[in-house]
């Protein structure tokens, strides 16, 4: 056979198996047209609910609830606890009545972050700690805030394993020098209060090497002292 024959043989090999395939996969939509048809049907009324769902339901709702919390955004900011959770009877329904009526909204989840400190600020350690665990978040300033005011609920509830450990969770998630050193800051404290000298120490060494830039850096070596101070006053009792 010359090589010519075996090329044209060859290529009427490979078209008939096209074709094969081409009936096969024409076989295949005659019999379950109906079947695609209505997967398709559904697909396009999936989509649309969504769209309805989403532009007439959750958008609306979530204007809604960034109009409802704005006042309450500034009793917060003003240390006015109890209206910020609660409202004020007039035009402003407080950070419990947003959860509630716009749940699933990225403002009442935020307002859970609010309600929470404001708990913490009341001395309601468990409603505190409540809403601070519901909130959900990746956010560089909020999320690690809110890990931060779990710590300082831990230490009014005389639990400083816990207190530290959040502290090192909020400058671990910050990871900047404004955020960071506050919290390494809370965990030195923390240290002192306890009369572990020496962790406080290393605390505040931390700080000073590596925020120095930032106000607890430049403060570091007063806590540096004063960790030694207390330290010799203890050997000597």
């Amino acid at each position: 056979m010359s090589k010519k024959k075996y090329k044209e043989d060859k290529a009427e090999k490979k078209l008939g198996a096209i074709d094969e395939k081409l009936t096969a996969s024409e076989q295949f939509l005659e019999k379950n047209q109906n079947a695609i048809l209505y997967g398709l049907a559904a697909l396009v009324v999936i989509v649309g609910l969504f769209l309805v769902y989403r532009y007439l339901y959750i958008i609306p709702k979530n204007e809604k609830a960034q109009a409802a919390i704005f006042k309450g955004e500034r009793y917060f900011q003003d240390g006015e606890d109890s209206l910020a959770l609660f409202g004020n009877n007039n035009d402003y329904i407080g950070f419990e009545a947003i959860i509630d009526q716009y749940g699933g909204t990225k403002t009442a989840n935020l307002a859970h972050a609010y309600a929470g400190i404001c708990y913490s600020r009341l001395g309601d350690n468990e409603k505190a700690l409540r809403h601070l665990n519901k909130f959900k978040g990746k956010d560089l300033l909020i999320a690690p805030a809110v890990i931060g005011a779990m710590g300082d609920v831990y230490m009014n509830m005389n639990n400083p394993k816990e207190a530290i450990a959040h502290y090192k969770k909020a400058a671990d998630k910050a990871n900047d020098e404004m955020l960071a050193p506050i919290y390494y800051k809370k965990i030195g404290q923390v240290y002192l209060h306890q009369k572990d000298y020496d962790k406080a120490i290393e605390t505040f060494t931390k700080i000073k090497d590596t925020y120095l830039n930032s106000p607890e850096g430049q403060e570091a070596d007063k806590y540096i002292e004063q960790a030694k101070l207390q330290s010799q006053g203890q050997g000597q009792e």
